[in-house]
């Protein structure tokens, strides 16, 4: 079994936009880069991780840097080192855990820079569309 422990070493944020202006509709970009897949002891990986955001246009920016520390039996790590050395896609659980900690890092992050979240939103229909879904809809007993 494969245990992924994720930690942000650093983080950067700056707000480019002024707080008095409102914020026009953005495009928001979104890289996480696995750096490097280092073998510490034949049954741990340090996988280095970097985390940018972008907002077009500029009113923001967003990086976060860490480490993963990834644990499990010789034969998985090896299978995983290997991987990464002929350059094939990291497993799913390194990513979703990688991805699940430094998103809601963002997601704080943007909070406190009162910017949008780097995650797209729930869209929740308006009450004119909800009433024209229901009138199709027929019941039958």
């Amino acid at each position: 079994m494969i245990r992924v422990n994720v930690s942000i070493t650093n983080v950067s944020a700056e707000r480019f936009w002024d707080t008095r202006k409102a914020i026009p509709p953005i495009k928001i970009n979104t890289n996480l880069n696995l750096v490097n897949m280092e073998k510490r002891t034949e049954d741990f990986l340090e996988v280095p991780f970097v985390l940018t955001v972008n907002y077009n246009p500029s009113i923001a920016q967003i990086s976060l840097k860490g480490k993963a520390f990834v644990k499990g039996k010789e034969d998985e790590i090896s299978k995983i080192h290997q991987g990464y050395k002929k350059k094939e896609p990291p497993p799913r659980i390194v990513v979703q855990s990688i991805s699940n900690v430094v998103f809601a890092e963002s997601v704080l992050i943007s909070k406190t820079l009162n910017i949008p979240p780097p995650i797209p939103l729930p869209v929740i229909p308006s009450e004119k569309i909800s009433e024209k879904k229901r009138s199709r809809l027929e019941y039958t007993t």
